[in-house]
């Protein structure tokens, strides 16, 4: 049985899987510890190592990915939105690879999730763009064009009167805010409306940790495409990161 691990580092927290090749599952629980405050990378990486060792696998030679929310070309993150200004610049994969003594592979978590999404959830066999979104403390994206991802691109940094779209409509927002499901959505639509404007996608995946609530906003949303949960919900990043290490 082919399997590999993906672990999945956000703004609040780390989560980590043995994950089954063929048919994109956990073959394990899901770890998750919550990501350290100022999310430095030392201690991130203590907290990656901790959940590795609570999953049974610090020592195992299965393929490891991870995932993390930043900017990555060639196993370098070059933005910090959410965690530590140390990440700038920083050679996150070697890095990882030096403190974990094993070879991983390094990838954006949004574009993890789609990876996720489109060969094992909502996306399978979707033709043309699907734009694969999670909503948590920050909002990612993937694209995902007839199968094929193209990396690195950041939606939740749309500009929306002076800041970063994702800090008026990422879920985020709405704990900070204490806004109800309405008022929340009503800002959704503000940002999907304008993705959609963009782009012309032929399909919206909406993952993150809101997306084991879909019935409570995505009614609320009137757009053209298709807007759909995805299957995997807040596993996606593990599920897509564990793939991709395999490859």
């Amino acid at each position: 049985m082919a399997q590999a691990i993906g672990v999945d580092i956000g703004g609040t927290g780390i989560k980590a899987g043995i994950v089954n090749l063929e048919h994109g599952t956990l073959d394990s629980e899901r770890i998750r510890v919550p990501t350290p405050q100022g999310a430095a990378p030392d201690d991130v990486l203590t907290a990656v190592k901790g959940v590795l060792s609570t999953l049974g696998v610090a020592d195992s030679r299965l393929p490891l990915g991870v995932a993390f929310p930043t900017i990555v070309k060639y196993g370098k993150t070059l933005s910090a939105a959410n965690v530590s200004q140390e990440w700038l610049g920083f050679e996150a994969e070697k890095f990882f690879e030096n403190g974990l003594g094993r070879e991983i592979h390094f990838v954006n978590d949004a574009d993890a999730a789609g990876v996720a999404e489109v060969r094992h959830g909502a996306a399978r066999d979707a033709r043309g763009l699907t734009i694969v979104t999670t909503l948590g403390t920050g909002i990612g994206s993937a694209f995902l064009y007839d199968g094929v991802l193209l990396p690195n691109t950041e939606l939740g940094h749309l500009n929306h009167e002076g800041q970063s779209i994702e800090r008026w409509c990422a879920y985020s927002a709405m704990e900070r805010e204490s806004l109800s499901w309405e008022e929340w959505s009503a800002r959704l639509q503000v940002f999907y409306r304008h993705v959609e404007f963009l782009f012309s996608p032929d399909l919206f995946v909406v993952g993150g940790g809101v997306s084991k609530h879909p019935e409570m906003f995505l009614p609320l949303l009137d757009l053209n495409t298709p807007i759909v949960s995805a299957v995997h919900r807040n596993s996606s990043g593990i599920i897509g990161a564990a793939s991709l290490a395999a490859d």
